[in-house]
């Protein structure tokens, strides 16, 4: 009989998020009137989901990778680079909420781990096959976990871009609208729960129009080093502009980006604004969901 190969299990560490710690009697109450998942349906039994924090024009400032630690406590996980200005500009909204809310990230560590889950920390699943968790613990806990090697951040941000799991960054929040960054067929959107910021223009795009512009993903084999939010063209014509990248061991790139669905769109001077300034090779490459309208 042949022996079963387990998935490799690997770790690591993600020194780049941080976390917004928003807690209070009203703390759920208080993030389904900002962001656009149904924060309320966040429980013991559902201790996880993806939602977005919009301007009033739907354009995305985070995005937040909800954890509930409690009735009353709920850890949100960022880029550590907008941790401080996501708390600071909820904290504008609180009034006479009975919530706090807190810039978290010297608190917390977070490991990015592959294969079977590990037994101790705050386990996060963070794609829909269940092969791939983030593990929450105390800053100040080094222990390296058993049975894991070692990654690096690199190796992570590939599954990251292969999963089709986008990311916002100082250079490109407040750029995409939600739709842009597919975070509909990401499940970060309840259409059914009430207003949110940015929700009339986020609705008006999922029921009154066709979204042209969505994030994909794309393999390039030219020497380069592109970065989030750089923009250019392809070689077909289409503006684009770099969601998440990742360089790989064969020396090709793999990114996600938002360009137009249709082949052939010309790029204006606005949209191509930043590098590269020559045309761009690339393949397209599937995502692992299916694209709305």
């Amino acid at each position: 009989m042949q022996k079963r190969l387990d998935k490799p299990r690997t770790a690591a560490t993600l020194e780049d998020l941080g976390a917004v710690r928003v807690q209070g009697p009203d703390a759920g109450k208080f993030l389904q009137g900002q962001l656009s998942n149904d924060v309320m349906k966040l429980s013991a039994e559902n201790p996880t989901m993806l939602a977005g924090f919009h301007n009033p024009h739907g354009r995305v400032i985070a995005l937040l990778r909800l954890v509930w630690l409690g009735r009353e406590d709920i850890l949100a996980i960022l880029p550590r680079e907008l941790a401080s200005g996501v708390a600071a500009r909820l904290t504008k909204f609180v009034l006479r909420a009975k919530v706090k809310i807190v810039d978290d990230s010297a608190v917390w560590r977070v490991l990015g781990v592959t294969g079977a889950p590990p037994q101790e920390g705050l386990t996060v699943c963070v794609e829909s096959n269940a092969s791939r968790w983030w593990v929450i613990t105390a800053a100040n806990e080094s222990k390296p976990l058993p049975q894991y090697a070692a990654a690096d951040r690199a190796s992570w941000r590939a599954l990251d871009v292969a999963g089709g799991i986008a990311q916002v960054y100082a250079a490109t929040s407040e750029v995409f609208v939600a739709q842009m960054l597919n975070l509909d067929a990401l499940g970060a959107i309840a259409f059914d729960k009430g207003c949110y910021t940015g929700q009339e223009i986020i609705a008006r795009a999922h029921y009154r129009g066709k979204v042209k512009r969505r994030m994909q993903r794309f393999r390039s084999h030219e020497a380069g080093s592109l970065r989030p939010g750089d923009a250019g063209r392809f070689t077909d014509g289409r503006a684009f502009k770099i969601v998440e990248i990742a360089g790989l061991a064969d020396g090709s790139q793999e990114l996600l980006a938002v360009a137009p669905l249709a082949a052939g769109e010309a790029a204006d001077e606005a949209a191509t604004a930043g590098r590269p300034s020559h045309p761009f090779a690339v393949e397209t490459l599937p995502l692992p969901y299916t694209l709305g309208e």
